[in-house]
C-alpha cells in the first residue's frame, strides 16, 4: 500500500494566505508598474501626456481584476508569485528604458 500524504488544514491555510498576499500586494504592485509604464509609453505612440495618464489609470482597474483572478487561477501560490514576477520584469525594463537619462 502506497503512503498517501494527507492535506492538512494548515497547508491549505498557508496556501490561501500566500495567494491572498500575492493577489493584494503583488497584484497592486504589478498593476502600479503596468500603469506607470503605460503612462510613460503611450505618449511615445502619439497620445497627449494627460490623455495617456488618464487612459492608463482607467485601464488599471480591469488590469488589477485580471491579475487577481489569475493569481487564484494558478495551480499553486508559487506559480502565482512567479507569474507576478514574470509580468513585472518586462514592465520594469520598459520603464527603465523610457526614463530620461541624466545629461552628462
Amino acid at each position: 500500500m502506497a503512503a498517501v500524504r494527507r492535506f492538512t488544514v494548515s497547508d491549505h491555510g498557508l496556501s490561501v494566505t500566500a495567494r491572498i498576499l500575492a493577489a493584494v500586494a503583488g497584484g497592486y504592485a504589478l498593476t502600479s508598474l503596468i500603469t506607470f509604464a503605460l503612462s510613460r509609453l503611450l505618449p511615445r505612440a502619439g497620445m497627449l501626456q494627460s490623455e495617456a495618464v488618464l487612459a492608463a489609470t482607467i485601464a488599471s482597474f480591469p488590469i488589477y481584476a485580471v491579475i487577481v483572478m489569475a493569481v487564484f487561477h494558478a495551480r499553486s501560490a508559487r506559480r502565482a508569485w512567479l507569474g507576478l514576477i514574470a509580468g513585472a520584469v518586462p514592465c520594469a525594463l520598459a520603464l527603465g528604458l523610457s526614463m530620461p537619462t541624466a545629461a552628462g
